[in-house]
């Protein structure tokens, strides 16, 4: 379709310059007028415009998949979908606007590097049939097809035997769980990792990755034992040996790993046609087996229990006939368990499939049907054709239609139940074609484990969740082919196989097998519950429910197996998840576990509203207003040592200026959050844009929170220099405090000698860093946050204070927190051998009095003080020398001959303010301002070697109090202290109590 030749006549242009630049209806430019979505786009809406409305997908569909998608092509570079600053801004306002499409960083290459001419070789990809369907049939097949399952039958019967291969076939409907997972989204290499991983998140997938690996690495050497053992028979058979019965299955096995090993190196297409190879020789072998229970039976067949089809044997074979010590139903299903555990061999070569989200479900499915009914089929014939006894003896052929055998002999010598080749090989009409299959089923299981071990375990360390293996996750070759791990599965097959202690590591294994079964089952159910937007597979034929029901029938197998064995697999689990979750890997997968957190958060916090406040549960729940964390370390590190696994703390930044785009950057702010992830805080941090920082903290303390769930003290910094700033940004400040306590907050103002932000000390330090190198220099033009964002300084609240003092002067009544604070830092570990000293104000005369009644109200509120101070001289009247460096005359401020010098303290308070306010102070303060004042000395005399200074902090006046003279109290309290001076003020509320019921 030529869209240009049905190009809208309806653009408008702009007439005012003469220029062609057009404009859809809503002013926006097209940018790029030779893009296909600005010419397509007027063909609907009659103007040219950035939009493309998502029915151009049928003829330019490419375009509109890059959007959803990472997909790359080969020659096209990867488009990106219009941004709304594109569509939103005004083309006249920007004389130079972004591009309508820009490049990802992955496709722009450098103007040195060569662009390739050809694209790159396709690497090989399976379809459903070959890559899923036929590797999982040939890995549930195996040799308990042909050396178990006829044993099986003799001793469960035709019906038990049924029942086994169905609940076997109902556990491995871990492909149901399996089918849903995989249409779930893409499905890239690591199978059974990948497919965890992606769904409950790295802990459990990692765990779950690392354990299958090894099982399916251990599994070879199972198979491939499995397969010399036969060999080794039909050499003794015919009197052949090498060195003994052992070293000739030893030797054998790592001969055959080896030549697996080969054609697993030689890549996948070679591995892929050697298992179609396996599956005709499995077929063929059915086929002769199918025909020879139709040829009637020899007497020698027949002097060995086998006749025809025949009503009465199927009768008599039917029930059960237990024998031996594993004569049990559990007994039968722990042997045949292990068949129906290679439902995962084509999912583990996902990354090699065509389409994965096709292949796996279609593939996986069918195997099991198909293998399903050969089990129950065969398990059927063989019942119906042989007998349970008999003796061998041509002479002792029956002749009569009973069934009975006439020639009865001991149960260790029946040749139907005997363990070996002859049950399958008897019936056969060929029986070296049973021998075949056998060969067929162990070569081409143990060549799957080997296959499906690297690829999980390549994915794996590509995620480097746990250290050390990331050596491994290198590939080879169009394929992608994990060369190292090969030879590390290979390594670990020849060890076990050298140490033939299969029967004691098998139960481990299958354990292993069983996990991985339960986890996928468990993540399916847990995706479902969730309710995820997120989840929404196109398989449909699974049920939350039956996959719950599959990861508890799993769990529960495990012990019925080998309890002893389940235990083990259980604690490798555990003890691999406790790493992961230690070590927080920083991957992002969009996982279930993510959503059930939203959910049940979500589900919290609205419960929360129906349950009243009460004192006991009063928590700080903190807003700070640091700006960027990163350049004031100091406040955030004091602020998350009490509320850190206690209460909320927020981070608040307010932006001043005009909302624009780019304001309030998403990639800034996920900067900031990582900076405060290293540190270990358990925070949250806020943006607002803000015309100013007063408007933007009104914004904070009215909007921020969720909830009750919402933050009830404002933490914010000294400002240190008051003096030489603007009057405005004064007011700003002390208004910020009122707001505070106007919606009810409290107020905390912390103060250090050297300051808190560090931004000038950091930047200086950052670029002389950065003047070694010229490509580094080139770093500093990024944003100074960003730049502050790569450091992490320590501050003195990250060491431990040994046994300092924390210093509390409580001047007031406000409800407690000036007393709460203290407690809850010593509660941590690094102020646990602190001592906190309460100091306060009293009489002269009752000293010892007052000082017994403050402990034993101390000690009701249950806070572990002891050292109660009494201070008598608080009351006294201040000392003018105090107000000197905050005054000025009133002709000075007011009058027309104030010099320039006056003018730049406009700050200062004049006497006529200082005389009224001298007044309110003494009218309206029972204990009064004033005393903050006198209390410097004492501050000074008793607190010079504290760890930390706590100040109760002065409320003043709205509309009374001049910002000016407030600012001048609370620098008079904490100016020149070596220690941190933090001024605390509750909101006149009740957080210590007595009696709270």
């Amino acid at each position: 379709m030529n869209l240009s030749a049905v190009r809208s006549p309806f653009s408008v242009s702009s007439l005012s310059n003469g220029d062609d630049r057009k404009f859809s209806l809503g002013g926006c430019s097209s940018y790029d007028t030779d893009s296909v979505a600005s010419r397509s786009s007027g063909v609907f809406s009659g103007y040219d415009t950035l939009d493309i409305p998502p029915c151009l997908i049928f003829h330019i569909g490419y375009i509109s998949y890059d959007f959803y998608t990472n997909t790359e092509v080969f020659g096209r570079a990867k488009k990106s979908r219009p941004s709304l600053f594109q569509l939103h801004s005004n083309p006249q306002d920007d004389p130079s606007p972004p591009p309508l499409y820009e490049e990802s960083s992955v496709d722009k290459q450098s103007p040195d590097e060569d662009e390739p001419t050809e694209p790159p070789p396709e690497p090989a990809r399976f379809g459903w049939a070959q890559g899923v369907m036929i590797r999982c049939m040939l890995n549930i097949w195996g040799v308990i097809l042909y050396l178990r399952l006829p044993w099986i039958t003799a001793q469960a019967g035709i019906g038990l035997t049924w029942i086994i291969i169905l609940v076997s076939s109902s556990i491995t409907g871990t492909g149901l769980s399996t089918s849903a997972i995989a249409t779930n989204g893409k499905v890239k290499g690591g199978g059974t990792y990948f497919l965890i991983s992606r769904s409950l998140g790295p802990e459990l997938g990692g765990s779950i990755g690392l354990i299958f690996a090894f099982a399916n690495a251990v599994a070879v050497a199972m198979h491939t034992v499995g397969f010399a053992e036969t060999v080794q028979v039909l050499m003794q058979e015919s009197d052949v040996s090498m060195v003994d019965r052992l070293n000739d299955i030893c030797i054998i096995g790592v001969i055959t790993v080896t030549c697996l090993l080969a054609i697993s190196m030689a890549g996948m297409e070679w591995e892929s046609k050697a298992q179609v190879l396996f599956f005709f020789v499995i077929m063929i072998s059915f086929a002769s087996y199918i025909v020879g229970t139709i040829i009637p039976a020899t007497p020698e067949k027949q002097a060995k229990g086998f006749f025809s089809y025949r009503a009465d044997i199927f009768a008599t074979n039917f029930v059960p006939g237990w024998h031996g010590p594993e004569g049990s139903f559990f007994g039968m299903f722990s042997i045949f368990f292990p068949s129906a555990t290679g439902i995962l061999a084509g999912a583990n070569i996902s990354g090699d499939l065509k389409d994965p989200n096709v292949a796996i479900p279609r593939g996986t499915m069918l195997a099991i049907f198909w293998t399903t009914i050969s089990y129950l089929f065969i398990s059927a014939t063989i019942g119906s054709c042989a007998l349970r006894d008999a003796s061998g003896n041509i002479n002792d052929s029956i002749s009569s239609l009973s069934g009975e055998c006439l020639g009865r002999v001991n149960r260790n010598d029946m040749f139907f139940c005997h363990v070996s080749l002859q049950s399958m090989s008897m019936v056969s009409a060929f029986a070296p074609l049973i021998s075949a299959g056998i060969f067929g089923a162990t070569l081409s299981s143990a060549l799957a484990c080997l296959v499906s071990a690297p690829k999980v375990f390549q994915c794996l360390c590509k995620d480097k969740l746990y250290p050390g293996i990331g050596f491994f996750g290198k590939g080879y070759g169009k394929n992608n082919e994990p060369m190292r791990s090969y030879l590390l599965a290979y390594i670990i097959a020849i060890c076990f196989i050298l140490i033939a202690e299969l029967n004691t590591i098998a139960p481990i294994i299958s354990n292993f097998f069983l996990c991985s079964y339960a986890l996928i089952n468990f993540s399916c159910f847990h995706a479902s519950i969730t309710n995820s937007p997120g989840w929404r597979p196109t398989f449909r034929f699974y049920s939350k429910w039956l996959s719950l029901l599959g990861a508890v029938v799993s769990v529960i197998i495990m012990f019925l197996l080998t309890w002893w064995a389940a235990l083990i697999a259980i604690g490798i689990i555990i003890f691999l998840l406790g790493y992961v979750l230690y070590k927080k890997p920083d991957v992002n997968w969009g996982s279930s576990v993510q959503a059930s957190s939203y959910s049940m958060a979500l589900s919290q916090c609205v419960g929360l509203n129906q349950v009243e406040d009460h004192i006991k549960n009063y928590r700080p729940q903190c807003l700070v207003l640091n700006g960027p964390p990163c350049m004031r370390p100091s406040l955030v590190d004091f602020i998350s040592t009490f509320t850190k696994n206690q209460s909320l703390m927020i981070c608040a930044n307010v932006i001043t200026g005009e909302p624009s785009p780019g304001t309030v950057d998403s990639a800034k702010i996920s900067t900031h959050l990582k900076w405060l992830n290293k540190r270990r805080m358990k925070t949250f941090y806020h943006t607002v844009v803000a015309d100013d920082l007063r408007a933007g903290v009104q914004m904070l303390l009215q909007s921020t929170g969720l909830g009750r769930m919402k933050p009830n003290v404002l933490v914010t910094g000294f400002k240190k220099n008051w003096r030489k700033a603007q009057p405005s940004n004064i007011e700003n400040y002390i208004g910020i405090l009122h707001d505070a306590f106007d919606l009810q907050y409290g107020v905390c103002v912390l103060r250090m000698k050297e300051g808190l932000d560090i931004s000038q000390t950091m930047q200086a330090h950052v670029n002389l860093g950065f003047e070694t190198s010229t490509e580094q220099a080139l770093d500093t033009r990024m944003d100074p946050e960003t730049l502050m964002a790569m450091y992490q300084p320590t501050t003195v609240f990250q060491t431990r204070q040994d046994k300092k003092n924390i210093e509390v002067y409580w001047l007031s009544d406000d409800g407690g927190l000036t007393l709460l604070v203290p407690y809850l830092l010593t509660r941590k570990k690094r102020w646990g051998r602190c001592k906190v000293r309460v100091f306060v104000g009293g009489e002269a005369q009752q000293v010892d009095e007052q000082k017994q009644e403050l402990k034993a109200l101390i000690s009701r509120f249950r806070l572990g003080f002891q050292d109660i101070q009494v201070l008598p001289d608080l009351n006294g009247k201040p000392q003018s020398d105090q107000y000197t460096p905050y005054r000025v005359s009133s002709f000075q401020k007011d009058g027309e001959e104030a010099d320039e010098t006056t003018k730049e303290f406009s700050w200062m308070v004049s006497d006529e303010e200082m005389e009224t306010f001298r007044t309110k102070v003494f009218q309206m303060m029972v204990f009064g301002y004033v005393a903050y004042f006198l209390y410097k000395p004492f501050i000074q005399d008793y607190s010079r070697d504290a760890a930390l200074i706590l100040v109760t902090m002065p409320v003043a006046r709205r509309g009374a109090c001049p910002s000016a003279l407030y600012m001048a109290w609370l620098e008079i309290v904490s100016r020149d202290l070596r220690p941190p001076v933090l001024l605390v003020r509750g909101n006149q509320e009740n957080v210590l109590t007595m009696y709270c019921q």
